[in-house]
């Protein structure tokens, strides 16, 4: 659920663990490292003042993405000292035009970005997971899109109602075409929960960077291709068509957990 908040990042406190914590525990923890590999640019942190706890962790083929420490004080302050990532946001109304606008947002993003040569998949991608939350949940629709070391995240959440006793929303793509349009394009996609009862639907797709020709014609890469971080990428917001409108970018926080 922290992670569906789309937060600079996540901090796990793990200062009460005592002596003898059992191994399922540390194995279901560790699995956590997954949304780190699917999920590029938030990073995750463990503070855990447990040795044996901090080794398992490590060691862990996928806990191996967390980063694990001793202290909150050092948690947080290598989650800070990550790359803070450029998202551009987009609030759509559940509306038949809703994918089209989604389709325009990806386009003009990306070619800002440097990496229009996706945008055919990307926009067919969102067009898609917009689609089935207008028809599935029938609320706003929040996009967002985000590139960090040559993948692209494009998620799209919907807010639906929260009831008693509901178990969390799950991947819900409507049929197999569907289904084909986002496995066969993405490196990676699934569901996120979100603490209001509904859900994050998101994609990952490989989106290296383009090179840019100068005037005597040398091709040279753009800003913070190596880093990752959003440092070049233009933020201001943009106006699409009716019924779409910008939502302004809250000012990065952290999730603590």
């Amino acid at each position: 659920m922290a992670l569906a908040e789309g937060p600079r990042g996540v901090v796990c406190d793990l200062s009460a663990v005592l002596d003898g914590a059992e191994p399922g525990a540390v194995e279901m923890l560790a699995t956590g490292g997954r949304h780190v590999r699917d999920w590029p640019g938030t990073p995750v942190a463990v503070a855990c003042p447990h040795r044996q706890v901090r080794e398992a962790l490590r060691v862990h083929p996928v806990g191996g993405h967390l980063i694990v420490t001793e202290s909150m004080f050092s948690a947080v302050s290598a989650v800070l000292a990550t790359p803070n990532l450029v998202v551009e946001r987009l609030r759509l109304a559940a509306h038949p035009t809703a994918p089209r606008a989604s389709r325009e947002f990806v386009t003009r993003t990306l070619r800002d970005w440097h990496v229009g040569a996706i945008s055919p998949f990307a926009s067919l991608v969102v067009s898609e997971l917009v689609a089935n939350s207008s028809m599935v949940a029938g609320t706003d629709i929040d996009v967002t899109v985000a590139w960090n070391l040559g993948a692209l995240r494009l998620t799209v959440r919907d807010h639906g109602p929260a009831l008693s006793g509901q178990r969390p929303p799950a991947l819900d793509l409507q049929g197999r075409g569907l289904t084909a349009v986002v496995a066969g394009r993405s490196r990676t996609f699934g569901a996120l929960p979100t603490a209001d009862g509904g859900k994050v639907v998101w994609a990952v797709l490989e989106a290296p960077r383009e090179h840019l020709t100068t005037r005597s014609g040398m091709r040279k890469s753009t800003p913070a291709t190596d880093k990752g971080c959003g440092k070049g990428y233009p933020t201001s917001r943009r106006e699409l068509p009716t019924p779409s409108r910008s939502l302004p970018t809250p000012a990065p926080g952290l999730a603590s957990t």
